[in-house]
């Protein structure tokens, strides 16, 4: 792991205390750690600041909660490059260590993986491609989502409308507050503040949760992995396509966005024996009876 992007909150105050006693074990083991110059512009590192392409990190070290692990996702681009999150949020269901086992886990690493050597593997997380075209037929904003994208209303007080077809068949059409498309990681997010199903991160399949429906049908659908989704907007009323909390586009009537697997995934490092449900378990501090 010679080159390390370490990604760190902005904000906690921790996450750049750890970014430095990380950077400084790093570099006594002669590896090469860096941060984005906007990271470390923002944490007051500026002697680790490089404009290195993140693709070429060997290993990315998140320091915060979810939403730091999301950008630290979203820098790789796709790319196949183990990622280590530091929990310095709050429920941090994506993260995997606690900030006195930063160490522990970075030896770990570099130990190398299964039980002779590190205990450690990767855990690959399925994502999502999504596509923005406009009512004209043409192509407008893509990104790729971790989590979910979302089409909601712009307007308050109102309800957007939505036609869903699922390749490319009409399903139904949806006046609601928006629409989910969402991962199985991204089960526990957006989509489970929505009522939508908690997915176990080893399946692939796409949740597709209504936000608020003004409808009798107020189910989530849980689509395969093959199948695609596309939202149209239908109506005077715009909408805003959001993709993994960050706005992407407005979209105005006859406007469309498609969700499908992406051919990429996220890659966790994962040390030890991992349960998804005992995770689940211990977030929502559920008792054993």
């Amino acid at each position: 792991m010679s080159r390390v992007l370490i990604v760190p909150h902005q904000q906690r105050t921790e996450a750049a205390t750890l970014a430095r006693a990380a950077s400084s074990w790093l570099r006594q083991r002669g590896h090469q750690p860096w941060l984005t110059p906007q990271d470390a512009d923002a944490i007051d590192l500026p002697d680790l600041a490089a404009d290195t392409d993140p693709t070429a990190a060997e290993l990315v070290l998140s320091l915060g909660g979810d939403g730091t692990m999301l950008r630290s996702v979203q820098l790789l681009g796709g790319a196949p490059v183990p990622v280590i999150g530091v929990n310095v949020g709050l429920l941090g269901y994506l993260t995997e260590v606690e900030p006195h086992a930063m160490t522990d886990a970075l030896e770990r690493f570099e130990a190398g993986p299964g039980p002779d050597a590190g205990d450690w593997s990767i855990e690959r997380r399925m994502m999502v491609d999504v596509d923005v075209r406009r009512a004209d037929g043409r192509a407008d904003a893509t990104a790729r989502a971790l989590n979910e994208g979302v089409l909601e209303k712009l307007e308050p007080g109102h309800t957007v409308r939505m036609m869903v077809r699922i390749d490319g068949a009409a399903f139904t059409s949806y006046a609601a507050d928006g629409l989910i498309v969402a991962t199985p990681t991204g089960s526990t997010a957006y989509s489970l503040s929505a009522r939508g199903p908690v997915v176990s991160p080893r399946h692939r399949a796409l949740l597709l949760t209504p936000v608020s429906p003004h409808m009798l049908f107020d189910r989530s659908l849980v689509l395969g992995p093959d199948e695609v989704v596309e939202l149209e907007v239908v109506g005077h009323r715009p909408a805003v396509l959001s993709v993994d909390g960050q706005r992407a586009a407005t979209l105005d009537d006859g406007d469309t966005v498609t969700f499908r697997a992406s051919s990429a995934d996220a890659h966790f490092v994962r040390f030890g024996r991992n349960r998804f449900h005992q995770i689940l378990k211990a977030k929502f501090g559920l008792a054993d009876r």
